[in-house]
């Protein structure tokens, strides 16, 4: 069992990205998260990791109403099955089949996976049309840090979150300045 490549959610993945949500997390604020931007047009981008033709691993960027131009990165899911590295237990030959230089740093997480490849996309110059200039994410700092988002780059904004878990991911090695303002779905909430 190999994650298949990550890819573009499409509207007929929305089914069983909403059981993923709701599999994932405690409750189904994300599952509502999700519906909310959707129907508000503020989602920017939906991504899938697919794991033996099943949805193992999403998320989602939506558009900041400031600053202009940035991204909100929320939610990050997986599924249980999945999570903690469960793939890799089940199968410990896979990042050796993986066949990517990743396999050398050790076992990746379908989330560490993805987080990784967004990072890698974001730093491409051809990807600045598709992807946000910024993104914005609230987490649990050691996770987004390995990914390449940055706690310290993120000091000087003010949120309505906690700043201590807030990271960003962002070109360069500025340190921005400037007010969240996060969509109108995260107050819902």
């Amino acid at each position: 069992m190999q994650p298949e490549a990550t890819e573009r959610v499409e509207p007929q993945d929305h089914d069983e990205i909403d059981t993923l949500l709701r599999a994932a997390f405690p409750t189904d604020e994300e599952a509502r998260l999700v519906h909310k931007l959707r129907a508000d047009g503020d989602m920017w981008l939906e991504m899938k990791k697919s794991v033996g033709g099943r949805i193992a691993g999403y998320y989602a960027i939506s558009r900041m109403r400031a600053p202009e131009g940035w991204g909100c990165l929320a939610p990050v899911a997986v599924l249980p099955a999945f999570q903690g590295g469960k793939l890799v237990e089940q199968n410990p030959n896979w990042e050796a089949a993986a066949g990517d230089e990743e396999c050398l740093r050790g076992p990746l997480r379908i989330g560490s996976r993805m987080m990784r490849e967004l990072a890698a996309w974001h730093a491409m110059p051809g990807m600045a049309a598709y992807l946000p200039e910024t993104i914005v994410v609230l987490g649990e700092p050691s996770f987004y840090e390995r990914a390449g988002f940055s706690r310290a780059r993120a000091a000087r904004l003010t949120s309505p979150y906690p700043i201590d878990f807030t990271l960003i991911l962002r070109r360069g090695t500025d340190v921005p300045e400037g007010e969240l303002v996060y969509p109108a779905a995260f107050s819902a909430l």
